[in-house]
């Protein structure tokens, strides 16, 4: 600007015309604003329902709507699943890590084994959710050193729980555990299978379990396609005698406890996954509502107690659970590791 310009205006003159400049944008932001004031209280009164109530039902309604078209995706990807060739959503689930088993990668996975179609994708991210609540997402890295190997190592004793001719598994203990074409049958084998629990999810964590993570992958599959979401999800303990449901949503059974999860518990000690899919097995456990084990009783309940509460894992700690009970046994507690 010039020295010209500079005498004319002066700071005090330059000064009042910001001023008026921002009074005339702040005069556009009110009728701005209570433009938008009058289209919500307008939108409330045609509604019936009130603003702020309208503003709840507005998210309530878009809540519905992606509930409703991951429903529409999940049948249409089981629907793809099970057409000629394929295999039905939950049979997909019990099938899709025999590359594992057979201690093969991914990348070397065939698509047929003991006269089944096998390694075929899950539907709705269960898979994906079921990896992520028990092992870091991203690059892994070992962490166990000199274990690069898929026989799985035990947190109760720390040592190897497969024998030199153990991994692989065999094709009659394959076909055990996906033989079938009834999920309930594939659900049977898996939950009592002591094959499975010899192999981990990933090398790379030797401490996680194939077993427990297939099944939490089936239960959250079977969730997924009722219409619930991970953030609508329980973990519900009951212990025997106890209430409780069975089906495919149960991902341990023992003599002491049984869990499962589920979008709508029956009863018994229930605490809500949390908001996504994450290493949080401790955390869930030290909220449920009513403790599956008799802590009071034995001294040992209250160690397994106390280990579950630092375990983050769930893959890793539902395995430890049930190695724990095979290991030390129900005890003379009445009912396993509770009071009936």
């Amino acid at each position: 600007m010039s020295r010209r310009m500079l005498v004319r205006r002066g700071w005090m003159s330059c000064s009042l015309w910001s001023r008026r400049w921002i009074r005339r944008n702040l005069v556009m932001a009110r009728r701005m604003r209570r433009r938008v004031l009058w289209m919500k209280r307008m939108w409330g009164r045609r509604s019936g329902r009130g603003w702020m109530s309208c503003s709840r039902w507005s998210r309530r309604w878009i809540q519905r709507r992606s509930r409703v078209r991951r429903v529409v995706g999940m049948r249409d990807v089981s629907a793809s699943s099970g057409g000629p060739g394929g295999v039905s959503g939950l049979v997909a689930v019990f099938r899709h890590d025999v590359h594992k088993l057979r201690g093969r990668r991914h990348e070397d996975a065939v698509e047929s084994c003991v006269g089944v179609r096998v390694n075929e994708a899950v539907p709705c991210g269960a898979d994906r959710d079921a990896a992520l609540v028990s092992r870091p997402s991203g690059s892994p890295e070992q962490s166990v050193a000199n274990h690069a190997s898929p026989a799985r190592l035990s947190l109760v004793s720390g040592d190897r729980v497969a024998g030199a001719g153990d991994v692989p598994a065999s094709r009659a203990e394959i076909r055990e555990l996906v033989g079938s074409s009834d999920p309930e049958q594939l659900h049977a084998a898996w939950l009592d299978s002591e094959v499975a629990a010899r192999f981990n999810e990933s090398v790379f964590y030797p401490y996680t379990s194939l077993k427990f993570h297939t099944l939490l992958a089936a239960a959250l599959l079977d969730n997924y396609r009722a219409g619930f979401g991970f953030e609508d999800l329980f973990l519900e303990a009951s212990w025997p005698g106890g209430e409780g449901g069975s089906g495919v949503r149960t991902v341990l059974s023992t003599p002491v406890v049984s869990l499962r999860v589920t979008g709508d518990p029956c009863g018994g000690g229930v605490a809500r996954l949390g908001g996504g899919p994450a290493r949080s097995f401790a955390d869930v456990w030290s909220r449920l509502g009513e403790q599956p084990l008799d802590v009071g009783g034995a001294r040992r309940w209250r160690v397994l107690d106390a280990e579950l509460r630092r375990i983050r894992s769930w893959s890793t700690a539902l395995q430890f659970i049930e190695d724990f009970v095979s290991t030390f046994g129900p005890g003379e507690v009445p009912g396993g590791g509770r009071d009936a």
